[in-house]
């Protein structure tokens, strides 16, 4: 599906300013989407709503349904009567300028178990009757990611093929005495996702009628520590005691002579098929109803993907495979009509990934930061776009703008400068020149992170893919946004129509 010609910013909530360690789906949030509207920005593009995983990584999520917990806004829940006052008080080692997990995941948490109790103590028929009725709606994955979670914290986040036997085969008289057991546990989970969906929904609606649309990122492979892996581990490619036999990644290219080994486990594409590709139906589905658009992760994987087996070190020695193809698309769209979805098809690709992602004309993504130094049919050109296309400067895991100014080789930095008619006083500015680029030019939709807004340097980047720790933590303040960087993009919006 074709989207309407726009722009708008990248930025995940939990980069966003608040008083409690992280971003969340507070006021900084609500004002966040008024400041776009007044930048004249159409689209909030955000990262995985999911929990974070393995490095802090929202993209290794204990669930492909349930919402990050750290997204909770406690004062809303102060307001409540669920939390006091006192509870609020931010914690000394909290940061502004980024999210520091070892000290914000604890104290959050503490305080939603706080919440989660005077709920049980306190809360209103109609409170009651609202976290039964999402408790309904939610129940086809909810019941297993309530359960999943109440049992991974029991056994000490062990990997569930190494919980008791009954409980990791899922004998149904083991998962009922275990939700007997545990049913405080498993209702303070439930809580928690009651609280973030009703949060997030709020605000979703509130940026959707003020004529934003959120851009959300569905990551194509899930995690084998979460709860869909456990549930339903027919689906993947698993021995008989649930442990993976080969794992997801990518072969070894110029940046990685051993590859990237990201380890989750691979889909039995033979048993979704099977079933009409139901999981992943409701999968999309699930999605949809959190966000507007989505961006699919590692598109290529659907065409063909890298499996290594499991006991490999490294991605070398691994093999291609053909993915599912049409078909998943055509049993998603049977299902669920034409949706508004990007397809991520970055990298080298085959003429089977663009055959395919064009059938269902889906737009794909191009990045500025990869365009230059090369020759004049460089795919990430301006000049040889379509229409149907994303552009970005940089994505979460590129540097900033800046920051890839100042890592570019001479011969990068002089084909930018003869392309953009860079002048040597713009080059101060270049995050401006590349947004100037990215709206100028065909594609339907431009993003800016914003970082490049901002004007910030590498110290500011998100992720750097393949390093396992000290990312996902850059946050900014208000302090730092200046009445200038919504004026510039307001006139660039008008000035290219979008």
């Amino acid at each position: 599906m074709k989207l309407p010609r726009a722009s708008g910013i990248l930025l995940h909530p939990t980069s966003l300013p608040g008083p409690h360690g992280s971003g969340d789906l507070g006021p900084a949030a609500y004002h966040f989407v008024d400041w776009l509207v007044g930048a004249g920005q159409k689209l909030w593009q955000i990262l995985p709503l999911g929990g974070i995983g393995p490095g802090n990584s929202p993209y290794m999520s204990s669930s492909a349904f349930a919402g990050n917990l750290l997204l909770i806004d406690l004062a809303e829940l102060q307001q409540r009567g669920w939390l006091a006052a006192a509870d609020l008080e931010p914690d000394a080692t909290f940061e502004d300028e980024r999210l520091n997990f070892s000290a914000v995941v604890p104290w959050r948490m503490t305080r939603l178990e706080r919440a989660a109790h005077q709920f049980e103590l306190k809360a209103s028929v109609q409170e009651r009757a609202d976290l039964a009725a999402f408790t309904a709606s939610q129940r086809d994955w909810l019941l297993d990611y309530t359960l999943f979670m109440t049992l991974a914290d029991a056994h000490g986040w062990r990997d569930w093929c190494d919980w008791p036997a009954p409980l990791a085969q899922r004998d149904p008289a083991a998962l009922k005495a275990a939700q007997d057991q545990y049913a405080h546990r498993v209702a303070f989970w439930t809580f928690c996702q009651w609280c973030f969906f009703r949060q997030w929904l709020r605000l979703k609606a509130y940026a959707n009628e003020r004529g934003v649309k959120i851009v959300g990122d569905a990551p194509i492979f899930i995690a084998y520590q979460s709860a869909e892996v456990w549930a339903h581990p027919e689906l993947f490619e698993l021995d008989a005691q649930g442990r993976a036999l080969v794992v997801a990644g990518v072969p070894p290219d110029y940046f990685s002579p051993t590859g990237q080994r990201w380890g989750n486990p691979l889909y039995r594409w033979r048993a979704h098929a099977a079933e009409n590709y139901a999981w992943w139906v409701q999968r999309v589905r699930r999605t949809f109803e959190l966000v507007d658009i989505v961006r699919i992760d590692h598109f290529r994987g659907f065409a063909d993907y890298w499996e290594i087996p499991a006991e490999e070190p490294t991605a070398i020695h691994g093999r291609w495979l053909a993915g599912p193809g049409a078909a998943l698309f055509e049993a998603i769209r049977a299902a669920l009509g034409d949706l508004p979805i990007i397809a991520e098809d970055l990298g080298l690709l085959t003429p089977e990934v663009t055959t395919l992602r064009r059938k269902f004309d889906l737009p794909g993504m191009r990045i500025l930061h990869f365009a230059f130094g090369g020759s004049n049919d460089n795919n990430y050109l301006p000049h040889n776009y379509d229409a149907n296309t994303v552009v970005y400067t940089g994505t979460h895991d590129n540097n900033t703008s800046r920051g890839w100014w100042q890592e570019a080789s001479d011969a990068e930095r002089q084909h930018v400068r003869e392309y953009l008619s860079l002048r040597p006083e713009d080059e101060p500015s270049i995050h401006w020149e590349l947004i100037r680029a990215a709206c100028a030019c065909v594609a339907d939709t431009a993003i800016h992170p914003m970082q490049d807004v901002l004007g910030l340097g590498g110290q500011s980047r998100m992720n750097l893919p393949g390093v396992g720790e000290g990312y996902w933590e850059w946050r900014f303040s208000w302090e730092q946004v200046k009445p200038e960087h919504a004026q510039r993009l307001v006139r660039l919006a008008a000035l290219y129509r979008r």
